[in-house]
């Protein structure tokens, strides 16, 4: 192949996407987080969402490492780079697939059973066959620099191999054009679902449709099924425009513009299912607020405390003065 000429990143791109992997970073990191230390949310899928969310933070630390240096070589670094991104990302696709299909399971065919039958054939597709594609792209010596072609500053595949473009789909373009497909139809036949049991329920219990509490989370609900297919699509395209691009030997692929959407799409995953499932989540949020709260306020007590204790030892601290941190979460309710 002719010599391929890099795409430049300017600062302001660098400054942008690094910033998006940095929040994409702590998303991945919150939903983490929030899985771990409230068990009564430890349901299925938030614990398919956990692991979605380990490969976003894997994608965040490589892709950060990546736009950071700028590579312009093979060297080590680069495709250690190249082989976590490679792993991680298309890891991503599979668990966001998977996802999808568990919802379909348990809301369409109305079984719960085999929905979680479902998750160890999760577990052996979405880690096994992203590492062994990863190990098999190492072996052959086809992850490396490619000259921003299809990446913003960081590894991927080799742009100087003659079968770069097979190994770029299999490394996740392919998973990426499938999952295009499967999450809008799956979504739409969840919602389709859902609609038609609220329309035959509602015939027979019509309070239900009148209550307030029931229709703002059927309609949240029905919201983020709308959302989490756009938001998938609305930040993968661009990523996928330019490897079209690089199909034609288009120079419009090393468009400034469509080179930030591109590092923004490819590095905002975790920030964007943070926002949708911890902070748009009102049950998660308001735990969140209430941890936050008690936290300034133990810092507050023991302040007071501190201050009472040497102007009387008799004196009750504030902490006893205070209602049971509990009523934070009652009132919340």
């Amino acid at each position: 192949m002719a010599e391929t000429n890099q795409t430049e990143v300017y600062v302001y791109e660098q400054v942008v996407i690094l910033t998006s992997c940095v929040l994409s970073f702590f998303g991945s990191l919150l939903i983490i987080c929030t899985y771990a230390k409230w068990h009564d949310l430890r349901t299925t899928p938030r614990k398919l969402l956990m692991y979605l969310s380990v490969t976003d933070l894997l994608s965040a630390l490589s892709y950060f490492y990546g736009v950071l240096r700028i590579f312009d070589s093979d060297s080590a670094d680069c495709i250690a780079q190249g082989a976590i991104s490679t792993f991680a990302n298309t890891s991503s696709f599979f668990w966001t697939v998977a996802i999808a299909i568990y919802l379909y399971v348990f809301i369409v065919k109305s079984s719960q059973r085999q929905a979680d039958n479902l998750v160890l054939y999760f577990h052996l597709i979405s880690w096994g066959v992203p590492f062994a594609i990863t190990v098999a792209a190492l072996s052959l010596h086809k992850i490396g620099y490619d000259a921003s072609e299809v990446s913003v500053g960081w590894c991927w595949v080799n742009i100087q191999a003659k079968d770069h473009v097979l190994w770029m789909l299999l490394t996740g373009k392919i998973w990426e054009f499938i999952a295009y497909v499967t999450l809008p139809v799956l979504y739409i036949l969840i919602k389709i679902h859902i609609h038609n049991a609220h329309a035959a329920l509602s015939e027979y219990r019509p309070i239900l449709t009148s209550s307030p509490v029931s229709h703002s989370l059927s309609s949240m609900a029905d919201r983020k099924l709308t959302l989490i297919p756009i938001i998938f699509i609305m930040l993968r395209m661009w990523s996928t425009i330019r490897f079209l691009l690089l199909l034609t030997n288009s120079p419009a692929g090393h468009n400034p513009v469509l080179v930030t959407l591109h590092g923004i799409g490819n590095t905002f995953q975790g920030a964007a299912n943070c926002i949708m499932f911890v902070l748009l989540t009102p049950s998660i949020r308001s735990r969140l607020l209430a941890l936050l709260c008690c936290r300034g306020q133990d810092r507050h007590w023991h302040t007071d405390s501190v201050s009472q204790n040497r102007a009387s030892a008799h004196t009750p601290s504030c902490r006893e003065e205070n209602t049971n941190p509990q009523t934070w979460e009652n009132s919340e309710g």
